[in-house]
């Protein structure tokens, strides 16, 4: 197995990362399902931090007006698009949300 294979299978690899060609997409959630750490994931989809160290009422408010910016489901930030009629938010392991 070539070097540059075996350093993708180890990043692949780490706690909390899904294995690449995951199927799963992510369901549009409101923001306080995102942000409570529900079955979407557990990170917060707004600030990135742990959904279960605390209430997040400030990105729970911030969401109600604003997309997220990262994926409740792996913590990467998501490429985000916003139009005046919603928005999209693209995460590159998960898929595409709108709002």
């Amino acid at each position: 197995m070539p070097t540059g294979e075996r350093a993708a299978d180890a990043a692949d690899s780490r706690p909390g990362r899904e294995q690449a060609g995951s199927t799963a997409g992510p369901a549009a959630v409101g923001p306080a399902a995102a942000v409570a750490g529900s079955a979407a994931g557990q990170w917060c989809d707004r600030c990135g931090e742990d959904a279960a160290t605390g209430p997040h009422e400030g990105c729970a408010a911030a969401r109600a007006l604003e997309p997220p910016r990262y994926c409740a489901h792996c913590r990467r930030r998501m490429k985000v698009q916003v139009l005046p009629v919603g928005w999209s938010a693209v995460c590159v392991e998960h898929g595409e949300s709108r709002g």
